[in-house]
């Protein structure tokens, strides 16, 4: 158990050192992160078919655009488009508005989010394929890239004001990631709940030779009278079983 701990927290550092480097470590950056390990050369090939799965290569970076779908590539193309009627930036000048937006300057941090939108665009294409939308990913990181132009006064220095810029990019699409898995959950169970209050309702109304009233449903099974009465608000699939009075439930 210690050795496994061992190797996903060392996994987990690679994947750290790969992002600060734009999504690609070197082959020899993963031999010396697992050197101690000893670690077999099927072994190694599972860690570089995990890094291929997260986008993150080996020596050279991936091509992101090979893991999107066909809507993500129609949005994009779309979106790309209106991106390039915003005016180029060179190094020098991004530096300079970048120093004035550190110190508050409301019409610099305005310039700055111009300037790091393409790169929302790129940070998105890391977390596409997770069922979420590319169209979405890119909402919540141009929110979050809004709110984090105006957070640069903590900032020492311009590669400082870059990183939380990025970090607040890439939280903001992990978390919209994180949301879209927990409301998938709870739909499960939700769907789950309806099944189940269905078939009972349908069991019950075939013994009894008749409908059957949501306090009986309620003595029958698990659930209460609210969530009965909700489940049948959300679908009336095989509710037709069911029977309630004009004046309550009995």
């Amino acid at each position: 158990m210690e050795k496994e701990r061992e190797f996903a927290l060392a996994l987990q550092k690679l994947v750290t050192l790969a992002k600060s480097q734009g999504n690609v470590v070197s082959e020899e950056q993963v031999k010396d992160n697992f050197s101690d390990m000893n670690l077999s050369e099927e072994q190694l090939d599972m860690i570089h078919e995990y890094l291929q799965q997260n986008k993150i290569g080996i020596d050279t970076a991936v091509n992101l655009d090979d893991y999107l779908t066909e809507e993500d590539i129609h949005y994009l193309d779309m979106y790309l488009e209106e991106l390039q009627e915003l005016e180029e930036c060179s190094a020098e000048k991004k530096k300079e508005i970048t120093q004035m937006a550190m110190k508050g300057n409301t019409e610099a941090q305005m310039q700055l989010l111009e300037i790091y939108l393409p790169q929302v665009v790129e940070i998105a294409k890391l977390y596409a394929g997770q069922n979420v939308l590319l169209e979405d990913l890119i909402g919540e990181g141009n929110v979050a890239l809004t709110l984090g132009v105006r957070m640069l006064e903590m900032a020492e220095d311009e590669a400082e004001a870059e990183g939380i810029l990025g970090k607040t990019i890439m939280d903001a699409m992990e978390k919209h990631i994180q949301d879209t898995v927990e409301a998938g959950e709870a739909d499960k169970k939700i769907l789950k709940k309806i099944n189940r209050i269905s078939e009972l309702s349908q069991k019950l109304a075939e013994d009894m030779g008749r409908k059957v009233t949501v306090m009986e449903l309620v003595r029958e099974s698990e659930y209460t009278e609210e969530e009965i009465l909700e489940a049948m608000e959300v679908t009336a699939r095989n509710m037709e079983y069911i029977e309630v009075a004009a004046n309550g439930n009995e």
